[in-house]
C-alpha cells in the first residue's frame, strides 16, 4: 500500500514516499526515516472528531450510545506530527491519550451516500486525540480547550492509501506497555458512515480529517512518557509528553479544575456521579 509523508527537508515542507528505511522526495533526494523531521502528513482545513464510537469505550463508561453519532471540532492549530512533543500546560494534571484512526478526505464531498463515501477518501493515518480534561468542567459542551489546545492532535507518520479499515487492530503503548487494545470492528459507525454523515451539512475538502473514535482505557500520562499508537497497516505514531514552559494564565478565563466529572472521565468512568453531561470522549 502506498504511503506518503510530509517532512521538513532543507527548510521546506516536502511530500515524500516510503522506500524501505528511507523517504524519497519527488526530485530524488533521500533521507533516513529515523533522521527525518516529520510534519503532519496532510494539511486539513478542519479536523472533526466523533464522540463515543467503540463498544469497549461505551461499556467502560456504562452508558448507551445515541441513535446517531455526535461530533466536536479540533482547531488546526492543535495539529502535531510523528515524533512531535505533546505539551501539558504547567498546572494541568489530566492529559489523556486516545489512540484512533484518522480518515483523510481526497475529494470535495457534500451530500453523498455512505456507499459512495469510499470514493471521497484519500486514505488513512494514525491519530492520538489527546484530551486535557482539566478544562472539562468549562468546555464539556464544545471540547474546545479539552481537545483543541496546542499540540493535542498528532497525526502520522504517513498517509496510507488503498487501506481497508475492516478488522484492523489498534493499540496504544505508554513507555512500551500496551494500554489500549481494540479493533475497528467494534466501531458502531464505520468510516464511510462518518464521512457521509458529516458531509450532509458540512462540505469536506481534500486534506480534511475525521477522527473515528478510541477504544477503552484512555488514561492520563505524565511529562517524560512516550506514547505510541499503532494501527495495523498504518504504522506507529510516536510522541513524548512534555511540560509547558509557563502555567495557564490566572488573570483571565476559567482555571483548570479537578471535579468528580474531570476525574471520572480521566480515569475511565469509575465514579458515582450520574448527572447529565455532554457525551464523553
Amino acid at each position: 500500500m502506498p504511503e506518503y509523508r510530509r517532512i521538513l527537508l532543507d527548510g521546506a515542507a516536502v511530500q515524500v514516499t516510503v522506500d524501505g528505511d528511507e523517504l524519497v522526495a519527488g526530485d530524488g533526494r533521500r533521507v533516513k526515516i529515523e533522521e527525518a523531521q516529520h510534519l503532519p502528513p496532510v494539511v486539513p482545513s478542519k479536523v472533526i472528531a466523533v464522540h463515543l464510537n467503540h463498544r469497549s469505550r461505551v461499556d467502560e463508561f456504562q452508558i448507551e450510545l445515541p441513535e446517531t453519532p455526535t461530533y466536536f471540532h479540533k482547531p488546526t492549530s492543535s495539529l502535531n506530527s510523528h515524533q512531535g512533543a505533546i505539551v501539558r500546560p504547567e498546572g494541568c494534571k489530566w492529559l489523556n491519550y486516545e489512540g484512533e484512526v484518522a480518515i483523510v478526505i481526497g475529494r470535495t464531498a457534500r451530500n453523498i451516500a455512505p456507499e459512495e463515501a469510499g470514493e471521497y477518501i484519500a486514505g488513512y493515518t494514525v491519530a492520538n486525540d489527546y484530551g486535557l480534561h482539566d478544562f472539562r468542567d468549562t468546555d464539556a459542551g464544545s471540547m474546545l480547550r479539552v481537545k483543541g489546545s496546542d499540540t493535542l492532535c498528532p497525526l502520522g507518520p504517513g498517509l496510507v492509501t488503498d487501506w481497508d479499515f475492516r478488522g484492523k487492530r489498534l493499540r496504544t503503548y505508554v513507555n512500551g506497555e500496551v494500554v489500549q487494545d481494540g479493533s475497528t470492528d467494534e466501531m458502531k459507525w464505520d468510516m464511510h458512515y462518518l464521512v457521509a454523515d458529516i458531509a450532509r451539512t458540512i462540505t469536506l475538502y481534500p486534506g480534511d480529517v475525521l477522527l473515528s473514535g478510541t477504544p477503552a482505557n484512555s488514561r492520563p500520562v505524565q511529562p517524560g512518557d512516550v506514547v505510541e499508537v499503532e494501527v495495523e497497516g498504518l504504522g506507529r505514531l510516536t510522541n513524548r509528553i512534555v511540560t509547558g514552559p509557563a502555567p495557564v494564565r490566572t488573570d483571565v478565563g476559567a482555571q483548570p479544575t479537578e471535579s468528580e466529572e474531570v476525574l471520572s472521565t480521566a480515569l475511565g468512568g469509575d465514579w458515582e456521579f450520574r448527572g447529565v453531561r455532554a457525551p464523553r470522549r
